[in-house]
């Protein structure tokens, strides 16, 4: 009797995450030495290309960079990865698939803490977007580049974790706008200094979308890496 409960609850619990998995996903390192880098989130999958694994886990828990805390090294190794999700895979799956390919071929362990951290409150500013609701069976679209991000019918909550990545700090979502949007956002790449970058994203969001990110502290939910390997297991 003992055997067969256990025998049951290892079958439910492979089949749960089987059912959070890639149908198909490659990985292999990249070693360009190029500072930029994309990746591609639609309803078919994720492409991503020449994009740290720091990053990777950032989008895999949806957490901003000085809310991961991990070894130094995780920015450092960069890989090109193509995944590819079941058709009949439920919206929304993506981050729980990304989080299972990065158990399953870097051994990833993690888990979450609440601290004090320096961030970003997103507000709105004199015309902030118009909001709409979402079309029955549209798809949330994004794409997120070093010069910018695009979003089709996208969440206030969806931009403030765009914006969290490409900020590398924490942007909590206070503007109180329902609904989604459609917004393509570009900066300016002229200086690669980190100041003027963040400068420029932040002139960016208030004149294009109508919105202010104020600096301040936010209690928020870390990440934090346990265990994790730098080289992934074979395809």
């Amino acid at each position: 009797m003992i055997r067969l409960l256990a025998f049951v609850v290892f079958f439910v619990a492979v089949g749960t995450t089987l059912g959070q998995s890639f149908e198909a996903a490659s990985i292999k390192p990249n070693t360009s030495g190029s500072n930029s880098s994309s990746t591609h989130t639609t309803r078919g999958g994720i492409t991503a290309e020449n994009v740290s694994l720091r990053r990777l886990i950032e989008r895999a828990y949806v957490v901003a960079d000085d809310a991961l805390f991990g070894p130094e090294w995780l920015g450092d190794t960069r890989f090109d990865i193509v995944a590819r999700m079941p058709a009949d895979a439920p919206e929304g799956q993506g981050p729980l698939m990304l989080q299972s390919l990065l158990a399953e071929r870097f051994g990833l362990k993690v888990h979450r803490e609440t601290r004090s951290v320096s961030g970003y409150a997103m507000l709105t500013g004199k015309t902030p977007p118009a909001m709409h609701e979402k079309p029955a069976g549209a798809e949330t679209g994004t794409n997120s580049g070093d010069g910018g991000i695009k979003g089709t019918h996208t969440s206030m909550a969806d931009l403030a974790r765009l914006l969290s990545l490409q900020l590398r700090q924490t942007v909590q979502d206070q503007t109180g706008l329902a609904g989604v949007f459609d917004f393509n956002l570009e900066w300016s790449l002229d200086s690669v200094r980190p100041e003027d970058r963040v400068f420029a994203i932040l002139t960016a969001v208030e004149q294009k979308l109508g919105l202010k990110l104020r600096a301040q502290k936010v209690s928020v939910e870390v990440l934090v890496v346990d265990r994790v390997e730098r080289v992934p297991t074979e395809n």
